[in-house]
């Protein structure tokens, strides 16, 4: 089984977000799979097969599969169209949210995605302790988006990581308008064994919808103010968002002890 390790939405090693890409014949089993990401350690590690024409998509955390992760995505697309379609700028991958579309365009990886819902909820005094200021919304769909007041409040925010645990959503995002950029974010995934996602391109169909409404947008460009910080390059349509980001390989190596 070959490995490559992609930091993805950057252009500069050790920023963005690592992924690692498993490139193999068939899926091993779901335990194998998983202490291979346990054994990475890494926010994700992404495991393909090609089957006909597409390629099919599993995603994995050091904890649990997950349904989707976006910048899992990218660095898969970034392996396929440097090491195995380099002659295509397409491709079609399936995973559990279903088919997709990957697309090159120069140094960017365009991928297609179903967009997340806006359902406002109520903030309750669990997700202020949590957070340890008072957002000013709250939407959930698979995960939580706050709304904070100010680019200053999302980079310095100190969360109670246990009590983020605890509120009902795959991952906790915050987000505020940005100064040099449209908007900026941090994403929160300690049930997945994240207590900080450097960048997340799956809570960014939840942000960049809200943003482009907000600022009566189509297109924005997000910034993720990690310690390794990200920039991802959002379009949306009524029902798909559209991520695009670039990428960069730190290495390649093979499993053997399967």
């Amino acid at each position: 089984m070959k490995q490559y390790i992609v930091d993805a939405f950057t252009d500069k090693i050790f920023s963005g977000n690592p992924a690692a890409v498993c490139v193999m014949n068939s899926f091993p089993s779901d335990d194998i799979m998983q202490s291979i990401a346990a054994e990475n350690n890494l926010s994700e590690t992404a495991f393909v097969v090609k089957k006909n024409d597409r390629y099919h998509i599993r995603w994995f955390t050091p904890k649990s599969e997950i349904d989707f992760c976006g910048h899992a995505t990218l660095a898969t697309a970034y392996v396929l169209f440097n090491f195995y379609e380099q002659d295509s700028d397409t491709l079609n991958l399936y995973g559990q949210i279903g088919e997709f579309t990957v697309r090159r365009y120069g140094e960017l990886v365009r991928t297609e995605f179903p967009a997340y819902k806006l359902k406002y909820i109520e903030i309750t005094d669990m997700m202020i302790e949590a957070l340890g200021t008072i957002p000013l919304a709250a939407y959930k769909d698979r995960d939580i988006l706050f709304v904070l007041r100010d680019e200053d409040e999302v980079r310095d925010l100190q969360p109670d990581i246990e009590l983020i645990s605890k509120l009902d959503g795959a991952c906790i995002a915050v987000t505020a308008k940005g100064a040099e950029y449209d908007c900026v974010s941090r994403v929160f995934a300690p049930k997945y064994g994240l207590n900080e996602d450097p960048v997340t391109g799956s809570t960014h169909c939840m942000i960049a919808p809200y943003w482009c409404k907000r600022l009566n947008k189509t297109n924005i460009t997000a910034f993720q103010a990690s310690e390794r910080t990200g920039i991802l390059y959002c379009e949306c349509t009524d029902d798909k968002v559209i991520i695009s980001g670039k990428a960069v390989l730190f290495s390649v190596n093979d499993i053997v002890a399967l």
